[in-house]
């Protein structure tokens, strides 16, 4: 479990998160099976890479708020023990909590020299694009119409346009020019075959399914980390209120530290929970579980609608425009933690 991972469930330590039942297991297709097969490769490796460099920027950024606080309290520590003054017995102790604070501060500096020298923000950011975009290659690939010439080698580009920043991932469009041989060859008939259609389809709802679930606890920890940190620091902040109340009637260095250190403890869980986004990632993943709702509602009702003419064209669209979601959230997700390259970049 990466750091970051640890300290959220430390931090919600007492939460009952809502749990959902599982969905079925999507099944793809047999005919896409030697397409996945290729595919996955690819996709593992990104995905990998993703995860290895996501939990590294996030880790690193919830360590360096957190250290922070912890060198405050190094700071006040001295004083708050009575080591600074000259005729205490362990006066020459003192310089302990200096050294610590500038070993704390020294492993904030190399956290942050490390994930900018390395990229860490921008290899995510590249590798969980990457990955995203490899894993849907084998539902798009048969709403393309590979008789039709194409110079485009990017199978996204030629259904939709997924952004900007989507246009650049140059290993998809290497991933599709090398697999196009045999997604043409093994899609040659597909939609005129109707065990085809019926298990394509069912597959995507699963998957959407799945993607259902994944956002609605998504959306649920979010809220619950949220919740519990505002409830942190608000103890934190009375805590705060109370101890400077005292202060005008208790004159002792212990109450100083409480009023530093706490206050100090409260904006870097703020600051942490403001730059992983949690508050946005709840609204957007709430959301997302309402559209992709309504695209499984419109699948079914398209499936419900082939008639004996075997009109699969708005079923087509339907699924066309139930990965379109899938990749607008995912720009969205990008945009939204682009800016932040500067604290890891």
């Amino acid at each position: 479990m990466a750091l970051h991972q640890t300290i959220q469930r430390v931090l919600l330590i007492g939460v009952k998160l809502e749990r959902f039942a599982p969905g079925p297991l999507p099944r793809a297709p047999q005919l896409l099976a030697p397409l996945i097969e290729s595919i996955a490769p690819a996709h593992r490796i990104f995905d990998q890479r993703a995860l290895h460099y996501g939990h590294r920027y996030r880790s690193g950024f919830w360590m360096i708020y957190l250290l922070s606080a912890i060198a405050v309290l190094f700071a006040v520590l001295p004083l708050a023990l009575g080591w600074d003054s000259p005729g205490h017995h362990l006066h020459s102790y003192a310089a302990l909590w200096a050294f610590g604070e500038v070993l704390v501060i020294g492993i904030v500096s190399s956290i942050y020299w490390r994930g900018h020298r390395s990229h860490w923000h921008a290899q995510w950011l590249h590798a969980r694009t990457t990955a995203e975009l490899a894993w849907y290659l084998p539902m798009l690939a048969p709403l393309i119409d590979f008789d039709q010439p194409s110079t485009v080698s990017n199978w996204y580009l030629r259904v939709f346009d997924p952004g900007q920043h989507l246009r650049a991932v140059d290993e998809v469009a290497t991933l599709c020019a090398r697999n196009e041989p045999q997604a043409r060859q093994l899609l040659v008939n597909a939609w005129s075959d109707p065990g085809f259609v019926a298990s394509y389809s069912q597959w995507a709802i699963d998957v959407l399914l799945q993607q259902v679930q994944y956002h609605r606890s998504l959306a649920g920890r979010q809220t619950a980390l949220l919740h519990r940190v505002h409830k942190i620091n608000t103890w934190l902040f009375g805590l705060t209120a109370l101890g400077a109340s005292l202060h005008l009637f208790i004159h002792t260095l212990w109450l100083s530290l409480l009023t530093t250190f706490f206050p100090a403890l409260g904006a870097s869980l703020h600051g942490a929970l403001a730059q992983s986004e949690a508050h946005q990632l709840k609204n957007a993943s709430e959301q997302l579980v309402r559209e992709l709702q309504g695209a499984i509602e419109r699948i079914r009702g398209a499936i419900a609608a082939i008639g004996t003419d075997a009109n699969v064209a708005p079923l087509k669209k339907t699924i066309e425009a139930a990965i379109a979601l899938i990749l607008d959230e995912h720009q969205g997700w990008h945009l939204l933690v682009r800016p932040h390259e500067l604290p890891l970049g």
